[in-house]
């Protein structure tokens, strides 16, 4: 009867001493958590989670797309209405592959197509870190599709169309730094996401990879070598001030992009920061840019009067400005896109400079939508798009009507 007894302390002391064992290897080390933090910043997911700053990560938030209306799903650990009770195989499934624990699919406007390039230790890291958030009650809003993309059956076809699993594949010719801003770039950094041009079924044109594309009434620029529109006028140095502050010597961050900025790219290290510089000043041109016809003389008069008049002060007569305060005009690259949304909407609603910790120092911009007409705003964008060794396509009265409109339904919104 000992001898059974004690062979049952025994017994019971290994399987407390399993259970105990498997526990703590079940926790996340402080380490993993920390660098899954550090990915989640990158990958900008707070940007599109967070509807109530108060409340990170709830979801709620309403996204655009030209299909309509989607809302960011709640990724904090509560077990109903977010992902507590979520398994890491439901997670690496859902991130990877864009398919959620139901096996419903996901929509793209969650950047699975990218995400699929990420690691399975990044990605469980990534849950990792959310695990250690506050759990909120934030049930999911269903989306508000047009017909007929409310269907979710339709994203097998397009994943079997347009989807491409599979891990990023680092060159072994060039660069550790390199692959590392590949692997930020066309994975968890998702960039294409806005800068790649799309088809009529949403998906990127990849043969036109990082040349601009219009998102929510803006202009994402080009990211390639294009000498006029694209960062070829730019250095490394360039690009990693810009994503780690907001500016540079060149341009200032607004729109959409502003919100990277803040919730990412100032977030990021140093060293994924210059890698991703490094990497996008490799890209030549994906397309070549258009051959542009300048405005007549009338029209450039009617522009340089209405810059003289509200303009000059703050961009001086020569477009120079001062930089990192008044973004200068000469050889702006995003100023002389063939797509003029975002200048315009910066005409119409005024800007306000980034802040951020590297540069927190503010500036604004008064927008001019009630002040000037559409053929003034027309005239002075015309102007500064092709004055000072500038050149960019000819911009109508109708284009400024048709942001005006679209400034009007965001701001119902």
């Amino acid at each position: 009867m000992r001898t059974i007894l004690a062979c049952s302390v025994v017994v019971g002391l290994a399987l407390c001493s399993a259970i105990a064992c498997a526990a703590h290897a079940a926790e996340p080390s402080a380490e993993l958590i920390a660098h899954g933090k550090a990915l989640a910043e990158a990958g900008g997911c707070a940007g599109c989670h967070t509807a109530d700053p108060a409340k990170p990560f709830a979801g709620g938030k309403r996204i655009e797309t030209p299909f309509g209306a989607i809302y960011a799903p709640n990724l904090t650990p509560d077990r109903d209405t977010g992902i507590g009770a979520w398994t890491d195989a439901d997670f690496v499934r859902a991130v990877r592959t864009g398919i959620a624990p139901d096996g419903s699919n996901y929509y793209p406007a969650f950047p699975y197509p990218y995400f699929t390039k990420m690691t399975k230790d990044d990605t469980l890291a990534i849950r990792a870190y959310l695990g250690t958030l506050a759990p909120v009650v934030s049930r999911n809003k269903p989306p508000e599709l047009r017909w007929p993309f409310g269907y979710r059956g339709l994203m097998r076809v397009w994943n079997a169309m347009y989807f491409k699993p599979g891990l990023f594949e680092p060159d072994q010719s060039k660069s550790a730094a390199w692959n590392r801003g590949g692997y930020l770039v066309t994975g968890l950094g998702h960039c294409g996401a806005c800068h790649t041009p799309k088809n009529f079924f949403g998906a990127d044109r990849d043969a036109q990879a990082l040349s601009g594309n219009e998102v929510a009434g803006w202009f994402a620029p080009r990211l390639d070598g294009a000498a006029r529109t694209g960062l070829k006028s730019w250095s490394e140095a360039d690009i990693a001030e810009y994503l780690q502050s907001g500016r540079n010597a060149r341009s200032h961050a607004g729109g959409p992009m502003a919100d990277v900025i803040v919730n990412s790219t100032s977030r990021m290290s140093d060293a994924d920061v210059r890698a991703i510089a490094l990497y996008l000043k490799s890209l030549p041109p994906a397309r070549r840019e258009t051959i542009v016809t300048p405005p007549d003389d009338a029209e450039m008069k009617a522009g340089q009067a209405v810059y003289a008049k509200l303009c000059v002060a703050c961009h001086e007569a020569d477009g120079t400005g001062a930089p990192r305060i008044y973004p200068p005009l000469p050889g702006n690259a995003l100023l002389q896109s063939n797509n003029p949304s975002s200048t315009l909407r910066i005409i119409l609603d005024g800007a306000h400079t980034l802040t951020t910790p590297r540069a927190p120092n503010a500036g604004e911009m008064p927008g001019y939508a009630r002040q000037l007409s559409n053929e003034e705003i027309a005239a002075v964008t015309n102007y500064i798009r092709n004055s000072w060794g500038n050149s960019g396509l000819l911009v109508t009265p109708a284009q400024v009507a048709k942001a005006r409109q679209q400034g009007r339904m965001g701001s119902s919104e």
